[in-house]
């Protein structure tokens, strides 16, 4: 069996709202609450575990994502009003980025985490 990533918990201010968010503007669904958890899982099947936390530091989760699902994401973000920049530093503040020969925007989730969407892996594709 090869190592793949099956999940990762994600603490939240509030789990409910962070997972609605995410599955929202990744055009994903939200699944039912298992535990303390709220899952998003994404195409390639790893699941981001939503779970409530009073006590955490913000996490960095990158997806990557198509051409035409990257403008769908970026209006999305847009369409929230949460902040978007380019770079991970938060600069580039309302824009996005055109490493490797593809695009990527960084945004904020309800509870601070910065997530990001990709055209293109970092490194570009092999």
């Amino acid at each position: 069996m090869s190592v793949r990533l099956d999940h990762i918990i994600v603490p939240a201010g509030d789990k409910k709202t962070s997972a609605r968010f995410l599955a929202r503007i990744l055009g994903l669904e939200v699944g039912a609450q298992y535990g303390p958890f709220i899952p998003v899982k994404t195409t390639n099947g790893v699941t981001l575990d939503f779970m409530d936390s009073d006590d955490f530091r913000w996490q960095h989760c990158a997806f990557l994502v198509s051409e035409e699902e990257f403008d769908a994401v970026l209006a999305r973000v847009k369409e929230s009003g949460a902040g978007y920049y380019a770079n991970p530093d938060g600069s580039g503040q309302g824009e996005i980025n055109t490493r490797d020969g593809g695009r990527g925007v960084y945004f904020n989730d309800p509870s601070g985490h910065v997530m990001e969407v990709l055209t293109v892996p970092y490194g570009g594709w092999s």
